[in-house]
């Protein structure tokens, strides 16, 4: 197995973005085009493991170009091309690095809010409602038990946090202040069209997505889908025969590492605790079926 990628660098390009998971770079020449990698990084409760997962980047990757293209007639998206031949002549020298965990993809200003769809009870959610049945100013029915699933899907935004700070949920009327009303509701109607054909695809496959997390830009002022799209980093997968309401469920995302992470006298704050061989290990299986489910290659 390849050694993970923790961090890239690429000298001849410039790095504008280093992520979670995502380093973003511009070429020298070329104003309306970024590169984005996908390192083997993972994050939990927004903090940055030391430990990377190997693969991992190129699974994200993988999974994002399915899910593009499955969903490319809900609404346009910012990819130009996966293809490494086909990259400016600048970032020839690091093909074998950027080979299956890299997309060049159009510029656009990423919208301030986090666009989150959630279909199922869980999470935040779940801890939010425990206390209150009303949760981003949505009256929620009486007596759900945790991953209960919605009457329909919800669009719940947040705000979009600075690295190493918590994103936080706001109500869709927090939202219109911020973006517009017009735009508020274009947005989320886009958000659950997207969630929706991506859910009905998924349990086909014998996956709940149980909720999620997509990110809309404006490209000349029009709303694109932008960064990753239904990986086990911004979603929950759940699978349909194990599935049991009334408690969390076994998963094919991060879940496992956070459980991980909680079991441990670990306040959720920078030095992250080091991850034993079989954390990283099992996580790393986790995500590979997740790919293996979805689109059916290894």
């Amino acid at each position: 197995m390849k050694a993970p990628v923790k961090v890239t660098d690429f000298p001849g390009l410039v790095l504008r973005h280093r992520g979670k998971v995502r380093d973003m770079y511009e070429i020298p020449g070329y104003d309306d085009i970024l590169l984005m990698v996908a390192t083997d990084r993972i994050s939990a409760y927004d903090v940055i493991m030391d430990d990377a997962i190997p693969g991992k980047g190129e699974i994200l990757t993988q999974l994002s170009l399915f899910w593009f293209d499955l969903l490319g007639d809900i609404v346009e998206n910012h990819l130009i091309t996966a293809d490494v031949e086909k990259y400016p002549e600048a970032c020839r020298p690091y093909a074998e690095q950027l080979q299956g965990r890299s997309i060049l993809v159009k510029k656009t200003k990423p919208l301030t809010i986090e666009c989150i769809v959630r279909g199922y009870i869980s999470g935040s959610f779940w801890s939010a409602y425990k206390k209150d049945p009303v949760v981003c100013g949505f009256q929620l029915p009486a007596g759900m038990k945790e991953s209960d699933k919605f009457p329909q899907p919800l669009f719940t935004p947040s705000t979009k946090a600075e690295l190493g700070d918590h994103d936080e949920n706001i109500s869709i009327e927090a939202m219109e202040k911020i973006v517009g009303s017009e735009r508020a509701r274009k947005i989320a109607e886009i958000c659950i069209a997207l969630y929706q054909k991506a859910a009905d695809y998924a349990l086909t496959k014998g996956i709940i997505i149980a909720d999620t997390k997509f990110e809309l830009g404006d490209h000349n002022g029009e709303l694109i889908l932008i960064d990753e799209v239904l990986t086990p980093d911004s979603s929950r997968f759940w699978p349909v025969d194990k599935y049991e309401p009334g408690k969390s469920q076994p998963s094919f995302d991060k879940q496992y590492l956070r459980d991980y992470l909680s079991s441990l006298d670990w306040n959720k704050t920078p030095p992250p605790p080091p991850l034993p061989e079989e954390i990283v290990e099992k996580t790393r299986l986790r995500y590979e079926e997740s790919v293996q489910r979805i689109t059916g290659k290894r």
